[in-house]
């Protein structure tokens, strides 16, 4: 016999029965825990690292540290808000590296011009093809701008504007209080309107 349950619910039930499995060693537990986050946890890296490569990494990272902490997780917050955790971390971590690879010598705009990534597609097709050139101009200076804030203001504005988590999940993730989250929030967004506000002059 089956009951209507609220999909939150359901969601976080099957989350406990795959944590337990996990906890045990269950191999196969933990790869369906691996296809039911990466995806979001990879939208994650992307937006705060700006590379697909870094990002791939990041997110394989990721799971092997889960795989080694999954027994010391106690579900003192959601398991989205400790894997996102952990994924924040190592693209802090990957950031720092890239820093040290890279020294002094590079510039901020070299540094996004390398990063760039794959080039964004639209997917409607109803704009012209000029519309088009200028909503696929203003997206990759919109992404060049938040590349360019402050590693601590990109994680607060990834999670916040992009990921859509609340005030306190952001803090959780981030090991911030919710008036830190909030201040360096608005302060991401000022920075980035006006890096856009430049790159449109």
């Amino acid at each position: 016999m089956s009951y209507p349950v609220n999909a939150t619910e359901l969601h976080t039930a099957e989350d406990s029965d795959l944590l337990a499995a996990c906890r045990k060693g269950d191999t196969r537990a933990f790869e369906q825990l691996v296809l039911r986050y990466q995806r979001s946890l990879f939208n994650v890296a992307f937006r705060i690292s700006g590379n697909e490569a870094d990002a791939a990494e990041i997110v394989q990272e990721t799971f092997l540290a889960v795989w080694r902490k999954i027994k010391e997780f106690r579900g003192e917050a959601k398991l989205s808000t400790w894997l996102t955790s952990i994924a924040v971390n190592q693209a802090r971590t990957r950031w720092q590296q890239n820093r040290q690879k890279q020294g002094r010598e590079k510039s901020l705009d070299e540094t996004a011009e390398e990063n760039s990534g794959a080039p964004l597609q639209i997917a409607s097709k109803q704009p012209s093809a000029l519309e088009q050139l200028e909503r696929l101009a203003l997206r990759e200076l919109l992404e060049r701008c938040i590349r360019a804030l402050d590693q601590g203001f990109r994680e607060v504005l990834v999670l916040r504007d992009m990921r859509e988590l609340p005030y306190d999940e952001v803090g959780q993730v981030l090991g911030l209080r919710e008036g830190t989250v909030k201040s360096r929030l608005f302060r991401a967004r000022e920075a980035v309107r006006d890096c856009v506000t430049k790159g449109m002059a």
